[in-house]
This record gives structure tokens, sequence and C-alpha cells, in this order.
């Protein structure tokens, strides 16, 4: 069994780990249990019932939470043309639109926290799935980032403002992380409430019995705080 430092007991000691919290108790609880040097993330686990085997059970999108990440988001576009002035003029940080720019990605460069790419550019990007791919950082049009080139500016202000992508992992579990232990409770409270009405929403068709039976949060490096699943499916932002 893996030994935890002072720090961690410490926080620890703050939890009653038979306890299952409210949501605004558990992002409370969370950020005074964040006990890193750095600004720590808030994460959210999610146990799925699920079966990741299943193609009818799979669950991939995207939420913009209202109060983003905390963190300045790095946006690269595969785009062309027209489309790339577009990405430049919309904000991107990065366009990829030469050879020479897809070269020096498939070499490993990946100085970037989010890709979009336009439909036209997708047979160059797929070379570069051995890069991307194991970073989630591969375009895909169920996440939405792949799309038209009218529909670049709106895509790149919702990735620099909080928009997150969620999905099932093979282990049938969802994990997103929803701002920074500096946030105020408030707005952790306000993406989280985001987040799950996302998840809701994505529900797939082939979803039997109980959807969500666990929801843990936590910051980095802490200790998990447990939630009602019924709770977090029924709470609102106005909560």
């Amino acid at each position: 069994m893996a030994k935890h430092g002072k720090k961690y007991m410490a926080a620890l000691a703050k939890v009653n780990v038979d306890n299952v919290y409210s949501p605004k108790e558990a992002v409370t609880l969370a950020k005074e249990t964040s006990y890193a040097k750095f600004d720590a993330s808030i994460e959210v686990h999610l146990r799925m019932g699920l079966d990741p085997r299943q193609a009818d059970q799979q669950v991939r999108d995207v939420v913009v939470l209202p109060n983003g990440l905390g963190k300045t988001v790095r946006v690269l576009v595969f785009a062309q043309g027209e489309a790339a002035t577009k990405a430049q003029e919309g904000g991107a940080d990065y366009v990829a639109d030469t050879d020479e720019m897809i070269n020096k990605i498939a070499a490993g460069w990946t100085d970037f926290d989010v890709t979009i790419a336009t439909p036209d550019m997708m047979a160059k990007v797929g070379k570069l799935g051995r890069v991307l791919g194991p970073r989630s950082l591969m375009p895909n049009p169920k996440a939405g980032t792949v799309c038209a080139a009218e529909d670049l500016p709106r895509v790149i202000n919702e990735a620099k403002a909080g928009r997150v992508e969620f999905r099932l992992d093979k282990t049938a579990n969802i994990h997103v992380a929803i701002g920074k232990a500096s946030f105020p409770a408030e707005k952790l409270f306000e993406n989280f409430a985001a987040l799950m009405e996302a998840i809701k929403k994505a529900r797939p068709t082939g979803a039997k019995g109980t959807y969500i039976r666990k929801v843990t949060v936590a910051a980095t490096m802490g200790p998990g705080l447990k939630i009602d699943p019924l709770q977090a499916v029924t709470i609102t932002m106005e909560d």
C-alpha cells in the first residue's frame, strides 16, 4: 500500500472518509485540502455505469465552463488559405498551414493545449496521430474541433474561454478538471454544475440502469471527496 506524506495526511484529517458530501461542500473542502505549492487543479472523477466495449455506450462531448479553467489555453489550428486567415484573426496562437509546420509537429513539437482543424486538412492531420493521439490533441468532429472555416473564430474563442472535452475511458471512468484551487468556491460549483448538466445530456442510447455510479472531487494530489450522485445530477448553477 502506498505511503502518503505528512501534508497529505494533514489534508486527509479534514475529510470524513465515510461521509457523502453535497456538491457545494465537496468543492469547498477540495479547496481547503489542496496542499500543493502550485495552484492545483480541482478535478471531478466519475465512475459510470457503462460498458466502454460497446459502441452504443460511449460518452464523448464538450462543455464550456462558465468560469473557465484558470489557465492560458494555447490553440493551434490546422487550416490553409482563407481559413488560415480566419484562424489568425480569430485569435489562434499557431496556424499550421504549411508542410514545414506540420513536419515540426511530426518531429514532436506540442507546445499547445487544443487543436482545431478544417475538414480539408484532416488528411494531413491524420498522419500526426502518433504525436497528437497519446496527448489527446487530435481534432475530432464529435468534440467539435473539426469545423468549417466560418466557425473557427467561435470555436477558438470557446477553447480559450474554458471549453473542455470529456470522454469515457477504457475503465468506464470520466476525469475532468473544473478549475483551480484559487477559484472562489462558488465559481467551482458553477463549473461543476455545468459539467454535470453536459454529462447528463451526453447519456448514450445504450446506457442501461444507473448512468452515474460514483462522483468524487479532489484537488491535484489531494484526498478524494465523495459526492452523492443523485445530488450531482440534479443540481443547477442557481442552487
